[in-house]
Formats: C-alpha cells, structure tokens, sequence
C-alpha cells in the first residue's frame, strides 16, 4: 500500500509499505515537490501494488502536497491566456475546438453552416498535436500491419489476359 508523507526538506515522499520477517518496512517509490503526471507513472512503475492515479492525487492532498493540474487543464489555461492576449487559432483549429467542446445534442438549436465540421476533420483532430516522432510511430504501426496482412487471390476473380493476346 502506498502512503505519502512529508520531508523536512520541504518535498514529499511517496512510500510504499510491506512485512518482511524482520517487522514492517517501507521503501520510497519517488520523491516530489509537486505530484505531476510523471511522478504517478515513476511510482506506478516501481510499486508491488500500483496504485492508481487518483489514489495517489488524494493522498496528496490529504498529505498537504501540492499536486499539478492535468495536461487538458494546463493547455486549456494556457489557450484561454493566449485568446485573452488577442491571439486567434486558425479557423480550422477555432471550429474544431468550438466542435470538441460543443454539447453533443443539438436538436435545440439551428444548424449553422460556418460552424459545421466534416467528419474527416474531426477524425482527424486528434492528430493535431502530436509530434512528427508519433505520427511516424503511428505510420510504421500501420505499415507493418499491412504487411503482415496475407495476400489471397480470390477465385472468383476474372484475370486479364496479357497485352500479347490483344
């Protein structure tokens, strides 16, 4: 089981408790000033029992640490600051935002063509930040499964004769 507790440093210690022959003993898993994703995933990683992440982030707080806000919050502070600043997204990007965040039910209102977004766009969408390293990952995954797919002629299929014929 694993259990927070303070330094006199000023950090904190994610520990991580367990019976040996001698009594009970614990080993440190990670150390933090700030619970960040990263910390989650190293103490995941090195734990007996992993605990989960929301375990962990109430911990945290029941142990006075101070945990940081999730990816989607930093990056919807971070777009909300750049919009106040007067910067704009590129249209695209504005109406697959306006697209992302909208209620999915929209019976109640009327359709309204500038906001419309096709489906290939927001299939795409997901695609939008990531790396050139991860959409290239991406295309070797997919690469190598084409590969591995057999290749079977079916019967039925009519060949065409050879240019010699004609």
């Amino acid at each position: 089981m694993a259990f927070i507790v303070p330094t006199r440093k000023g950090s904190f210690e994610i520990r991580e408790s367990r019976s040996t022959a001698a009594g009970p003993r614990s080993r440190t898993l990670a150390s933090f000033k700030e619970l960040t994703d990263e910390t989650i995933e190293k103490t995941r990683a090195r734990a007996a029992k992993p605990p989960t992440a929301d375990d962990l982030r109430k911990a945290a707080l029941r142990a006075g640490a101070p945990v940081s806000a999730p990816p989607v919050d930093r990056a919807a502070r971070e777009l909300i600051g750049r919009l106040a600043k007067g910067e704009r997204p590129d249209p695209m990007l504005r109406r697959l935002l306006l697209d992302a965040l909208a209620n999915e039910d929209r019976s109640d209102r009327p359709a309204d063509p500038a906001a419309t977004v096709s489906d290939s766009a927001r299939s795409v969408s997901q695609w939008v930040g990531t790396s050139p390293a991860e959409r290239g990952a991406a295309l070797e995954d997919l690469l190598l499964l084409a590969d591995a797919l057999p290749l079977r002629r079916r019967a039925d299929t009519m060949a065409f004769p050879g240019l010699k014929a004609a």
